[in-house]
This record gives C-alpha cells, sequence and structure tokens, in this order.
C-alpha cells in the first residue's frame, strides 16, 4: 500500500498548459490571440495544450452568454496533446463567449472568454494579439 501511495504522490499533475483562441492554427499551433473580435468575422478556434491527460475524454463545452451552444470531445493519446475546435459564429450573436474545458469525469479544467462584438464604422475593433 506504501508503494501505491509514493506512486500516486509522483504522479504529473493534469493541466492545460495553454488554452486560447485564435483566428487560425498552423502545424498544429494558434497563430495569434484573439480578445475581441468584431462580426465581421465569422470563425474562430479554440486550442488547448493538454498535459497529462492520456486515456482521457477531454470535450471543449462552448457557451454564449452562459449558455452551452456546441460541444467537441478530443481522445487524448500521450502526455502533451495538443487539440483545436472550430466554431462557426452567427454575427447577429454578439457578447461573451466562453469555452469550458472539461475532463473525463465531466469536471472543468479551463476556461476562456473573448468579446464577439459588432463592427460599426471603426468604433468597435478586434483585439488579437500576435504569440512571441
Amino acid at each position: 500500500m506504501v508503494r501505491g501511495m509514493a506512486e500516486e504522490a509522483v504522479a504529473k499533475p493534469r493541466k492545460v498548459s495553454r488554452g486560447l483562441f485564435t483566428t487560425k492554427i498552423v502545424d498544429r499551433e494558434p497563430s495569434d490571440r484573439v480578445l475581441v473580435l468584431t462580426n465581421d468575422t465569422e470563425a474562430i478556434f479554440f486550442f488547448t495544450d493538454l498535459r497529462h491527460f492520456e486515456g482521457q475524454t477531454i470535450t471543449h463545452r462552448w457557451e454564449y452568454e452562459g449558455n452551452p451552444v456546441s460541444e467537441k470531445q478530443f481522445k487524448v493519446g500521450g502526455p502533451r496533446w495538443r487539440v483545436y475546435s472550430k466554431k462557426t459564429l452567427n454575427p447577429k450573436m454578439t457578447g461573451e463567449w466562453t469555452v469550458v474545458v472539461t475532463d473525463g469525469r465531466g469536471w472543468p479544467v479551463y476556461a476562456e472568454k473573448f468579446e464577439y462584438v459588432k463592427k460599426e464604422d471603426g468604433k468597435n475593433k478586434s483585439i488579437i494579439l500576435p504569440l512571441e
């Protein structure tokens, strides 16, 4: 029994190393980071870099204004696993969008938000940061 406890104590912690919204994925990596997006853009990706979730099914749950609208599930095959989901946005559905990442038990392990805003003659602009 002591052996099992010692093995458990050295187990690697499960975590989302990176999670972000992006305008595109290139070679399995995000190209930028979206904080605010104007509604003249209708597609966005959510990227996650998962650590030590091998064997589990991870879910990206897309929410609009706090209400679930879609889910994408991924089977994690290794100690470091990068996955992404794509969402086509309705330009009329401006407001707060969230992706909640849940583990194999359905527990939330990470969440990220962005604002989808109406483009109005230069008043609102997308905020998209370069990645270094």
